[in-house]
C-alpha cells in the first residue's frame, strides 16, 4: 500500500516529468511525443519507476530507446525543478505503457 508521502512525491514528478517532455520534448526526443501515464516511488523515495505512452507507435521502440539514453538529462531537469520539494531526487526508471495498444487489440478482437 502506497504512503500518502509516496502519493503526493509521485503526482509532483509526474506532474513535472510531463512538463519536461512538452517542453523539451523536440529537443530531446526527435519530434515524438511521450506522456507520462503512471508513476511509483519506493518507500524510501530513492527510486521512481515512470511508465509513459509514445507516440507514434510505429517510433516507440527508437523513442524508448531514447528515453533511457536521456534519462540522466531527465533527471537533472527534474532535479532542478524540484528541489525546494524534495531533499534527493529519485533515480528515474522508465517502462513502455502498452495499455492502448492492448485496447485496441481488444476492440480488433471483438469487431472481427
Amino acid at each position: 500500500m502506497e504512503s500518502q508521502r509516496q502519493s503526493k512525491v509521485s503526482r509532483l514528478i509526474q506532474k513535472e516529468l510531463a512538463d519536461i517532455f512538452q517542453k523539451r520534448g523536440n529537443e530531446l526526443f526527435a519530434g515524438g511525443m511521450i506522456s507520462v501515464t503512471v508513476v511509483r516511488v519506493t518507500p524510501d523515495l530513492g527510486l521512481a519507476k515512470v511508465w509513459v505512452s509514445l507516440f507514434p507507435p510505429e517510433r516507440s521502440q527508437e523513442l524508448f530507446e531514447l528515453v533511457n539514453a536521456q534519462s540522466k538529462t531527465i533527471r537533472h531537469q527534474l532535479g532542478r525543478r524540484v528541489k525546494n520539494q524534495l531533499r534527493l531526487v529519485p533515480e528515474l526508471q522508465f517502462f513502455i505503457d502498452d495499455s492502448i495498444d492492448y485496447e485496441r487489440r481488444i476492440d480488433e478482437l471483438l469487431n472481427s
